[in-house]
């Protein structure tokens, strides 16, 4: 009876820590970064009797957070918050000026997959994400008088290389770079015509570009 006791005790232990063991891992990250940014351009406008053609974020610090859930051993899904505090900038013509501050957000949810063990030192990772950028307000001077020129959303992906180091079991360091373009709007590119399904107009797809570089602690547990 008793050896059938600790047998039976010996099993549970061994269940639970093999349910423990494949239990999904939780990682969460904060980074800080560099951010490259384009934007597009269009038809000529005047501001203050200059010609410009062109409208560009500036290259500026950025930061973000996420967060991740284990599917397995390599499949991550989760979700990612992006921020870059930047000015907002139009050219043509030979002519440069900045119009205002502006801030551009990033949402994305996400699945990467991480390369290794679960448990390993290093993890290189490949991610990919779908989600929205926002464009926040931005506050110019036009002619002498202080106007707002209202933000707006476009859908974004977002996709990534990246490699995880971990000193220790539970805190890493992150280390990134992440592409993420926005579909801004098209341009007329001239009209196809088919005998059988008729003429269509042809647009030019202008994306506005991010590409970050960054680095932060992540924690797994």
């Amino acid at each position: 009876m008793v050896r059938k006791t600790i047998l039976a005790a010996g099993l549970l232990a061994l269940a639970a820590a093999t349910v423990q063991a494949q239990d999904p891992r939780v990682e969460i990250s904060g980074t800080a970064g560099w951010t490259f940014s384009d934007g597009v351009s269009g038809g000529t406008t005047t501001v203050n009797g200059e010609d410009f053609s062109r409208i560009d974020p500036k290259d500026a610090f950025s930061w973000g957070a996420r967060i991740g859930f284990f599917a397995g051993p390599n499949v991550e899904v989760g979700a990612l918050f992006s921020s870059q505090a930047t000015s907002l900038e139009i050219s043509g013509l030979g002519a440069t000026g900045t119009l205002g501050d502006e801030t551009i957000y990033n949402y994305h949810g996400y699945v990467a997959y991480n390369f290794g063990d679960s448990d390993a030192g290093v993890r290189p990772y490949f991610l990919g994400g779908l989600g929205a950028t926002q464009y926040g307000t931005v506050k110019v001077n036009i002619g002498g008088q202080q106007r707002d020129i209202s933000g707006n959303t476009k859908f974004s992906t977002t996709w990534a290389l990246g490699v995880k180091l971990y000193p220790s079991p539970n805190v890493g360091i992150r280390l990134e770079g992440r592409w993420t373009p926005t579909y801004i709007k098209s341009d007329y590119a001239g009209t196809w015509c088919d005998p059988y399904w008729g003429c269509y107009t042809l647009g030019d797809a202008q994306y506005a570009n991010q590409f970050e570089l960054s680095g932060g602690i992540n924690l797994r547990f």
